[in-house]
């Protein structure tokens, strides 16, 4: 059996696209080597590793077998490139995923603080949670930052940074500067939220609705932005992240409820369990590990 790298890279492109033109421009070849290169792939392996279903290629349970030791196999292959060529571009760049509230508010930090423990700009992908989980399902990540809960039993979770949740509204709703407030008072508000399957969207349907007798949804929107202006309009209230709404709370653009009890939330670091760590992505956990978030 005499399997190369160029095929384990091609297996591992049409995994991570599930059609054979994606991979193909991924790395500029025809559709036809493509399907050549992965066709000897299988011929030598003696098994079918993709199951054909029109129009896509969907991992079958030896191609799932085979993408973790593909994946780390290219990574260490990229990280020996690297060793020996010093002065060359970075053979692959860091993948990172993080949801809206850490993407748009502490991402750009973080990132301009490690910029020299990353070397290459890592590509980013800023989206909810859910589909964040689903992506490093599929190595398609090489670590997202999220701030919802993981429900994949293949990815591993750590514990990060301790965020809070903020009942926020107009500054001149009649509940603004009352201490102590029950919740109770919040059960015919109006209620602007995030799209369902969102870290906010979880933490609300956790934290906050159990506390309701009942509750009026208002609008759903998909960016954190959209939420925050919906609220200074009037149009309800919300549940978000102070990293997000913190500015317009200094600016007096919004005010926070003061309810009875508070809400932390955990944000956390997530990889498939089965990544293999390279030296850019060790390097970057451990800076984010000594993050800490700034006092509100």
């Amino acid at each position: 059996m005499k399997l190369t790298l160029q095929q384990l890279k091609v297996f591992a492109t049409i995994a991570r696209h599930g059609n054979l033109g994606g991979a193909a421009s991924e790395l500029c070849l025809s559709k036809g080597a493509v399907s050549q290169s992965l066709q000897e792939l299988e011929r030598q392996l003696a098994t079918p590793l993709f199951d054909r279903v029109h129009p896509r290629l969907q991992l079958n349970g030896e191609g799932r077998l085979l993408q973790p030791a593909a994946e780390e196999l290219l990574t260490r292959m990229q990280e020996i490139e690297q060793l020996f060529r010093p002065d060359a571009e970075p053979s692959g760049k860091l993948r990172l995923g993080a949801s809206q509230t850490i993407g748009n508010y502490l991402l750009p930090t973080l990132l301009a603080g490690s910029a020299q423990a990353l070397g290459a700009a890592p590509r980013v992908t800023i989206a909810n949670t859910h589909l964040l989980c689903h992506a490093l399902a599929h190595f398609e990540l090489d670590l997202a930052l999220i701030e919802g809960e993981n429900h994949h039993p293949d990815l591993v979770s750590e514990p990060w940074l301790e965020d809070e949740m903020l009942i926020i509204a107009p500054h001149h709703h009649p509940l603004a500067g009352q201490r102590e407030l029950p919740l109770s008072l919040l059960a015919d508000e109006t209620w602007v939220l995030r799209e369902a399957q969102s870290g906010s969207r979880e933490q609300f349907e956790q934290q906050l609705q159990p506390h309701l007798p009942r509750w009026q949804a208002g609008l759903e929107l998909n960016t954190l932005e959209a939420v925050m202006l919906a609220v200074e309009k009037g149009l309800g209230i919300s549940f978000i992240s102070r990293l997000a709404v913190s500015d317009r709370l200094h600016s007096g653009r919004l005010v926070a409820l003061t309810p009875s009890q508070s809400f932390p939330r955990q944000l956390f670091l997530a990889w498939h369990k089965q990544k293999f760590h390279s030296a850019a992505l060790r390097r970057f956990l451990t800076f984010c590990r000594a993050q800490s978030l700034p006092a509100p």
